[in-house]
């Protein structure tokens, strides 16, 4: 049995820029920060043949081209593994809340495969088969940024290359920066899920079209991203925490369906009780609501009021992992 642990993620900037449709063009710039909230996959030789996958749902079929779940079939088409397999997967979060979980998904399959394989694979190379899988086998309108982080861990600076190449380096700040934003980073679920692909495929469809609104809204979103490494590099976390306002202000405007007015009564519940700034981790339209804030105690007491639940984290050093291989 080989079992894997895979983290998701949440963006501190820069997000929207790793999706192809801008990134071809102008190059693309993400911070991004694995968490410890994990999504685990086992995989299992069993003694009769075909494929018993339990996920959300429960699938047992005879062929590889049966599997319903896309990324799994997509998966086992790319290798050559016995047909006598049981896959297992469960997360710490459920799908649909912002936070990478496709694309963690397809990196924790991958690394799971590949240990099944006894193939040695590259953090990065694992990466770029996870982007492959989703954007290539399965045409989805997603970015890279999540199947980066979720393979290598870390804070890390992702730079997207118009010829389609990443390059990863750690955000290099100081330890006191880095307890500081485990500290007063807080995040809180609006009890909403949503299919990120769906507005995204509104922001490659205008990006494709060369509509000049969501090109200049997501420049200047690469620029915030900048500030934003700036700022995190140079510990000065209350300035991050402006910039985050900013970058939600930019980022409601790449869509009607970015926001409701819950979330908006929300946010503001948690600018009044004293967050410098906020924004929904993901693509927008629910998930999780995150707020830097200096006084933890009054955006707690603000959010409980509004009855929505925190969700604490740390942040994860060490990327997608095998835990178990038996």
């Amino acid at each position: 049995m080989i079992i894997t642990r895979t983290p998701l993620r949440i963006t501190l900037g820069g997000g929207g820029t790793d999706l192809p449709s801008y990134y071809e063009r102008f190059g693309g710039s993400v911070i991004a920060a694995a968490i410890n909230k994990y999504i685990f996959v086992s995989l299992n030789r069993t003694f009769t043949p075909g494929y018993l996958l339990k996920y959300s749902e429960l699938e047992r079929v005879d062929k590889v081209d049966d599997i319903e779940h896309a990324i799994i079939r997509e998966t086992l088409r790319a290798h050559d593994l016995d047909p006598a397999l049981e896959l297992v997967s469960v997360a710490d979060i459920p799908t649909g809340t912002g936070l990478g979980s496709s694309g963690t998904f397809t990196v924790g399959l991958l690394r799971a495969v590949h240990a099944q394989l006894r193939d040695t694979v590259s953090p990065m190379s694992l990466a770029e088969e996870a982007c492959w899988i989703e954007m290539e086998r399965l045409n989805r309108a997603v970015g890279k940024q999540d199947q980066y982080i979720a393979s290598v861990g870390g804070l890390m600076c992702l730079e997207f290359r118009p010829d389609g190449t990443v390059d990863a380096s750690p955000l290099r700040i100081s330890n006191d920066t880095l307890h500081d934003l485990e500290e007063h980073l807080l995040m809180f679920f609006t009890g909403f899920s949503r299919n990120a692909e769906g507005v995204l495929k509104e922001q490659k469809t205008l990006s494709e079209s060369s509509d000049e609104s969501m090109l200049e809204n997501l420049h200047v979103v690469k620029r915030l991203g900048a500030e934003s490494r700036e700022a995190l590099e140079a510990g000065d976390t209350l300035a991050y925490g402006a910039i985050m306002r900013k970058h939600w202000e930019h980022k409601k405007g790449r869509s009607r369906s970015m926001s409701n007015g819950d979330i908006d009564r929300w946010y503001r519940a948690g600018i009044e009780s004293g967050a410098v700034g906020g924004k929904l981790v993901g693509a927008g339209g629910g998930g999780f609501l995150l707020f830097y804030t200096r006084d933890a105690a009054s955006l707690r007491r603000a959010m409980l009021a509004e009855g929505l639940e925190e969700m604490r984290f740390q942040f994860d050093h060490d990327g997608s992992t095998v835990l178990a291989r038996t």
